[in-house]
């Protein structure tokens, strides 16, 4: 398995009891995707270890998973930190006009006529909208609102973004 092409719900952020139980902070739009999910991996920097799901349960904005593999904390407690991935055929179906994060980053950002004005280096998530982070040669990263009178097309195939760069947002 390739972890470029897995994505991301959550990072394992500390125990929860003493029967392997973990505390998740979930970074997907949908925390209650959770309960869907038979498998998740553990992203340990030599190896993508599997873990089945056995519950879920939510508290305080994190979500309590148990694994059927682990049932002492001394057994999960060395994956603390790790994120939890899962493959690509697990995804929550997109909407139209959405895409995930990590399929156009690295992207090429062009302006409406074409020009090349740097590379997607990574998205922002604020609670008004997202904002591209786009890294310049020999300049300030841009940064753009992820609004139609500025993000114009994404085009995931040919990695290109095709923004309108509103006045103001260069200085």
């Amino acid at each position: 398995m390739n972890r470029d092409e897995m994505l991301r719900v959550g990072v394992f952020t500390s125990t929860h009891g003493i029967k392997g139980e973990i505390k998740v902070y979930p970074t997907t739009d949908d925390p209650a995707r959770f309960e869907d999910l038979q498998t998740v991996y553990l992203d340990t920097p030599k190896k993508l270890i599997p873990a089945t799901v056995e519950s879920v349960r939510y508290f305080k904005g994190m979500v309590i998973l148990k694994f059927e593999e682990f049932d002492d904390i001394n057994d999960i407690e060395p994956y603390r930190g790790c994120d939890l991935l899962i493959t690509r055929d697990q995804a929550v179906p997109l909407a139209d006009n959405e895409v995930f994060i990590f399929d156009i980053l690295g992207a090429d950002v062009v302006d409406e006529e074409g020009r090349k004005i740097g590379v997607l280096e990574e998205i922002l998530t604020t609670g008004a909208n997202d904002v591209y982070v786009v890294k310049r040669p020999m300049q300030k990263d841009l940064l753009l609102p992820s609004i139609p009178s500025c993000i114009l097309d994404v085009n995931v195939a040919e990695k290109r973004v095709t923004v309108h760069v509103l006045p103001g947002l260069e200085d």
